[in-house]
């Protein structure tokens, strides 16, 4: 590693020609590099990312001046912030779920989920909004998408619908998933206060979180369904958003998917002991609809199935016979397999719950935390200031990936896990993600070495010379970057130093700009290639990603314009008291 005491390094705004135009157009180049690969030759990310980080590499050299020594001190930085904290978490995220699912602990919870219901525009509240949300917390990278589609179909579910609601229902946990990843990330490119970024973004999100579930039974069922259920639709979309708020702006913002899927599946189960749909909607074999009448269960339903009607006696409601069966409830699971299969998400908020105890949070922030200046690195903005980006907060005791990763342990210790087994299942994870992990260290390095040899910051000062239009332009940026790269990881790593050099010259808030580019981002991970490739082969689709495309991008770009609409009042004196 270089020395600390490497000589100085000022950013320079426009180093090509003293000509600000084309030194932006220049620092966009490894950006544009990167969308070209994936979006139009459709390179494998991890190629696409250190393409353009070499690229970046490059020009940081050659047109912004840095020394080759700061370039490459700034490229191990990056790497480094890549793989601690953000794939500490992930790897561990995703080994704990992998450990539900080595286990039987997994398909009851599966069945206590669908034993709740057999109406599938429920279903696709509790599977791919609720469920989904709660692998997301932990899995995410495509996960909750593939394990929702599935069992959606499982329950009934024509193929191309279950991927549709199941891409969708994903939009509403993803900029705090992975045990708030996207925020961790966010903080480290931007210097901004970890917690003042999860208080803007949860303030952002809840409002997306109340229409998706609308949406998912409009989707199932069209107007019929969105007539039928929108009482618990709305209930499952105000809980979830209302618990993202409270999580993430008073509790821990780690926990703020866990706690907002645990909630809204509460919430759905009690308000369903009171109150149940006019008609249950399944499907059967043959893709066609069943409608049951809630109302007659006690003493036998009438099932309609395209214009024929056939009576059910009570014990089998929901299973028509002849050719036109529908979806039979399943047997809900006793409440000792209950507790046990949910026990590693309770094993996770209580562990994350001990570490915000004052009295062990600060113990933690003493003996678990080291802070260092990276070595090799002395570089100044153009105004003489140190750029925060080259001083590290390195935790190791405290980090959410280490209280995942203790998680883990005791989730093996519940459900008997051996040593050598758990050890497997962790190689497996390192094995299933090893191209993530590239991918995602590539994209760190690529947003380090721009941010500083000052290629963000020239991007960030052209980009303000829209003023205030660029309230409008910041949610555009977050979507492009999410769609784009399948990660709002990787979006705010990329643009999130970008949003806050523009903000600052226009004299916007860079906390409001930050967090616009996670909350508007998520709502393009609905189009994003890789999202869209395994949803497809999780319901044997493949290669009708761009049927998925064409269903969803309406979708996609209507609620764009309503979060942008959001940011722009957030902007003003209107929603201005918003902003912490």
């Amino acid at each position: 590693m270089l020395a600390a005491s490497a000589d100085p390094f000022l950013q320079i705004t426009n180093p090509l020609f003293g000509n600000l135009a084309v030194s932006a157009i220049c620092a966009a180049l490894p950006l544009a590099l990167l969308f070209v690969l994936l979006g139009v030759f459709r390179v494998k990310a991890h190629k696409a990312a250190l393409a353009s980080l070499l690229l970046s590499m490059v020009l940081a050299v050659v047109g912004w001046q840095m020394p080759l020594g700061q370039t490459l001190s700034a490229t191990a930085a990056g790497l480094f912030y890549g793989l601690v904290p953000i794939l500490w978490i992930l790897v561990n995220a995703l080994w704990i779920y992998k450990l539900t699912v080595a286990t039987p602990w997994f398909e009851v919870l599966g069945r206590t989920i669908r034993s709740i219901s057999s109406d599938l525009r429920i279903l696709s509240i509790l599977i791919a909004f609720s469920f989904g949300a709660l692998l997301e917390s932990l899995a995410g990278f495509g996960a909750p998408v593939a394990i929702s589609a599935a069992m959606l179909m499982a329950a009934g579910m024509k193929p191309l619908k279950s991927a549709i609601v199941s891409l969708l229902a994903n939009t509403a946990p993803v900029a705090f998933g992975a045990m708030a990843a996207p925020i961790i990330a966010l903080n480290g490119v931007t210097g901004l206060p970890i917690h003042d970024l999860a208080q803007m973004t949860g303030r952002q999100t809840p409002f997306i979180a109340v229409l998706v579930p609308l949406i998912l039974v409009f989707i199932v069922d069209g107007k019929r369904g969105l007539k039928q259920t929108w009482p618990v639709a709305l209930v499952a979309g105000v809980v979830f958003g209302l618990a993202q708020f409270v999580t993430s702006n008073f509790f821990a913002v780690e926990l703020t998917d866990v706690v907002a899927a645990v909630a809204t599946v509460a919430a759905v189960l009690v308000m369903l002991r009171f109150w149940q749909p006019a008609e249950t909607i399944g499907l059967a074999p043959d893709e066609s609809a069943v409608l049951v009448d809630s109302h007659s269960v006690q003493g036998g339903s009438t099932a309609t199935t395209a214009g024929t009607q056939a009576t059910l006696p009570a014990a089998s409601v929901g299973t028509a016979t002849g050719a036109m069966p529908s979806v039979a409830r399943v047997p809900r699971p006793s409440a000792r397999q209950v507790l046990l299969s949910v026990a590693p998400y309770l094993i996770i908020m209580a562990i994350f719950s001990v570490a915000q105890i004052p009295a062990v949070k600060a113990w933690l922030s003493v003996v678990g935390s080291v802070t260092f200046q990276w070595p090799g690195l002395n570089v100044s903005d153009t105004a003489g200031n140190p750029v925060p980006a080259q001083t590290f907060k390195l935790d190791h005791l405290k980090a959410t990936g280490t209280l995942l990763f203790f998680s883990g342990l005791l989730t093996m210790a519940l459900y008997r896990v051996s040593a050598p087994r758990g050890l497997r299942i962790y190689w497996d994870t390192l094995v299933q993600l090893r191209w993530t992990i590239v991918t995602v260290t590539a994209v760190l390095a690529l947003a380090f070495v721009m941010n500083l040899s000052g290629q963000t910051n020239t991007l960030g000062v052209a980009l303000a010379t829209t003023g205030g239009f660029f309230a409008v332009l910041s949610p555009f940026i977050g979507w492009i970057g999410v769609a784009l790269t399948g990660s709002d990881t990787s979006s705010n790593s990329l643009f999130g130093q970008l949003q806050v050099t523009a903000a600052t010259q226009t004299g916007l808030s860079p906390l409001l700009m930050a967090a616009a580019n996670s909350s508007a981002g998520v709502l393009g991970k609905m189009l994003s290639l890789q999202n869209l490739a395994v949803a497809a082969a999780a319901v044997g689709m493949s290669g009708s990603e761009s049927v998925l495309f064409r269903k969803l991008i309406g979708w996609s770009l209507g609620l764009l314009a309503l979060m942008t609409v959001l940011i722009l009042l957030q902007s003003t004196p209107v929603l201005g008291w918003m902003v912490p």
